[in-house]
Parts: structure tokens; sequence; C-alpha cells
């Protein structure tokens, strides 16, 4: 398809998500009028299956804007404490948000969390920050979505991407009073955190991170590909510029910048495992069925989060596609930043922990863990991987496997290298 073509699809979503949000409402007030008490219709055999059937169909059919992350308490040691949220950095394409509990001392590592700028919001990683919020003091790169951001604001690219995170860190530093904060990159921010580490030890700067956390992240892509990443390397840079680039609409802040539109990515996650998709709304249909509320919320509250999708910049998403899994700069010692060579066997004074999955189909196993080897200039006794048996990509940093297995791993790694 051409970029013209993009443009139409992305006029005719605006159109269908129009009608689907009308129709999704009128499902819902159906379903409700059908499950009111005072509806005779509703104690037939065909009604409560009717109104679940109609509860269904409008929680698919709904469109998501930004979550919030609504981390309001966390529990430490049987103990529960208020949890204060912030905005202490903003920027046009994103923001740094800190989180703390209040029985954290000023003393307590402080973690940027770097969320991925993937097609998700960053609250994809909210269980990451309940957790590490037991112990840290946790900040967050809270990513814009790109439709939003008006075109004054100029652009936003890998470049740019590298130099928010090192600006990031500064601003982490000054706020703990000149000590050096810790750095966690969750999936395909792996690779500009690294290289923002490598720059800041380069340049010896203060903000350099004590220790770099890198969790199922495309280092070197040629080590266990994935049909994630076949699909990269197998098409030229022109085919992912002419299939998936479309314009902002005239309706958004943003309209005129070129961006790879939310509902594309969202397509091209859901069709991966349609299968499955379509029988978690089956089985939602099924708890609702039998009255099992809190199966059917878990599902509804999944695909909330899932189906809240963004566009990203197309400087950003091409630069990403074409350095990251088609040139392998990283790994080749040829990536760049504004010009400069990203030399990775400086990093000396940040201790590198690589975090992979046994079940991971996206970032195979071996593709994080070479960023060990490829910090010639780094102490070994600084360096440490650690592969999450039995989970997948979302595992290792959400859900049980994560909380149980992941983090403490995590919070080892920090105190010691602290």
């Amino acid at each position: 398809m051409s970029q013209q073509g993009n443009d139409v699809l992305y006029h005719a979503y605006e159109l269908q998500r129009s009608w689907l949000n009308s129709a999704s409402a009128f499902a819902s007030i159906a379903s409700e009028m059908i499950s009111n008490p005072v509806n005779p219709w509703g104690y037939t055999s065909l009604g409560p299956i009717t109104a679940n059937a109609l509860e269904v169909f409008a929680h698919a059919t709904a469109s998501y804007g930004k979550p919030a992350f609504g981390i309001t308490e966390v529990e430490v040691d049987g103990k529960v404490h208020p949890v204060e949220e912030a905005t202490v950095m903003n920027r046009p394409f994103g923001d740094l948000k800190r989180f703390r509990h209040t029985g954290l001392p000023e003393t307590s590592p402080r973690l940027l969390i770097v969320a991925p700028m993937s097609g998700h919001y960053a609250t994809l990683l909210r269980g990451t920050v309940e957790r590490m919020l037991q112990s840290c003091i946790v900040y967050i790169t809270d990513w814009a979505d790109a439709k939003l951001v008006p075109m004054h604001e100029g652009s936003f690219d890998l470049d740019s991407y590298i130099d928010y995170l090192m600006d990031f860190l500064e601003q982490i530093r000054v706020e703990g009073g000149g000590e050096r904060p810790h750095m966690m990159a969750v999936c395909q921010p792996s690779v500009p955190a690294f290289a923002a580490t490598a720059l800041l030890n380069q340049h010896d700067s203060p903000a350099t991170p004590k220790t770099l956390t890198m969790m199922g992240g495309p280092i070197d892509t040629r080590e266990s590909p994935t049909t994630v990443n076949d699909h990269a390397m197998n098409r030229p840079i022109e085919w992912f510029r002419q299939s998936v680039i479309a314009t902002v609409p005239t309706n958004y802040r943003g309209a005129g910048r070129r961006v790879y539109p939310g509902f594309m990515q969202l397509s091209a996650f859901m069709s991966m495992n349609l299968g499955n998709h379509m029988m978690s709304h089956w089985e939602m249909f099924k708890h609702l069925t039998v009255g099992d509320d809190d199966s059917a919320q878990a599902t509804k509250d999944f695909y909330d989060e899932y189906r809240a999708v963004c566009d990203m910049t197309a400087e950003f998403y091409l630069q990403t596609v074409e350095e990251v899994f088609q040139k392998h700069s990283i790994p080749n010692g040829e990536f760049r930043h504004k010009g400069e060579i990203v030399d990775l066997g400086k990093i000396a004074k940040t201790a590198l922990l690589a975090v992979e999955g046994e079940r991971d189909d996206i970032s195979g196993l071996g593709q994080t863990k070479a960023a060990l080897k490829l910090a010639t200039g780094l102490a070994e006794g600084k360096k440490r991987y650690y592969m999450a048996e039995g989970a997948g990509h979302y595992g290792i940093f959400n859900g049980s496997k994560w909380r149980t297995k992941v983090a403490p791993e995590v919070e080892k790694f920090i105190a010691k290298h602290g």
C-alpha cells in the first residue's frame, strides 16, 4: 500500500471507530436494560445470554484512551503504604513520572524504568512499577501519543530518545542529591538505554547509571531470530516507509505528522495470535454466563490495556527498524548518536544485568545476553545474566514470575552495585 493509501486508511479507520463507538454504547445500554431487575425478559433463559453477549460486544468494539497508572498503595512486609505519583519533567514527546511510597527512606535507590515506545502506553508496565516500588523510588518514561504532539514541537527519532534518557537520568541524579541512579529498560528501549549508558560512560558524566538492567531487548537480533525479527529483516526499509507510515488526520493536535499508527500496530499484534484473542473473548462470555465476574473482569482489564495504543513518529520507527533489525549497528560497533560513534567498550562504571525469558517469542534467547559480550571494557564481576524459566516475553516484567523470580534478582543486583 502507498503512503497515500495509508492516509486514506487512517481516515477510514477514524470513521469506522466513530461508528463502532456508537455501536458499543448502544450494546452497553441494551445489556444493562436486559439485566435490569425490573425487566421480566432478564429472567428468561435467553435474557442473560443476550445481555452477556452484548456486554462482550460492547467491550470488544469500544475505543480506549490513555489509561491511568492508578497505583495508590503498595504492600511491603505486610504493611500497606500510600503511593505518591508526580510528573517531575514535562517534555513534548514524553514526561518523566516519579512514584514513591511513604515508607521509603530518602536514601533508597532511584530507578528509571524505560518503557517501550512501541505502540502501547507506559501503563503496560504498571505491574513492573508496583513491584520495584517496594524497594526503590521509581521513575518511568511516560511517552506521548505522537498524533497529539503538534508539528511545531519538531521531530523525534532514535537520537532524540537517547537524549531524553540522558536528560531524565540527570534530573534523577539532581533529585537524589547527586547520587547516581539505576536504569531498567524493558524490551525495545534496551538498545537506546544501552547506547545512552555507553555515551554517559564515554563522557564521564555524573549521571552515568550505577546499573543497567536490560529485559528481553533486541541488542543483537541475529541470535535466535523470531518471527518479529524475520519480518523486519526480510523487507527493505522503503517497504516499511510505504506500507505502514501515514499522516495524522486534521482532527488531532499532531495533524500533518508522519507516524506509524497505533491501530496498525494493534492489528499486527492481534493477527499474530488471533485465535487466542478470539478464545479469550469466548471465555469471557462463558465466565459472565456462569456468574464468574472476577475472571471476566480480569480479561476485560487485560484488553483495556492491550487495546489502548498510540502512534509513534515515523522517523523513530524507521530508524529503529533500520539500525536495530537490519543493519545490526549496535553489535557491529557502527551505531552513531548525532554522528558520534557509540563505543560500548567504554562502559566501565555501569554494572549490566541481562534478563531473558525462556519462552520469549519476540526477543529470542541470546539477543539481550549479547550486550554483556559487547561491553568489552567492563569487569566480569559487573556483568550478570538471568534467564527466567518458563517465562514468555511479557512474563519477564509482569505477572507472578516477574514478581517472585525476576524482580528479586533485579533488586539483588541493584543492592550489590548500589
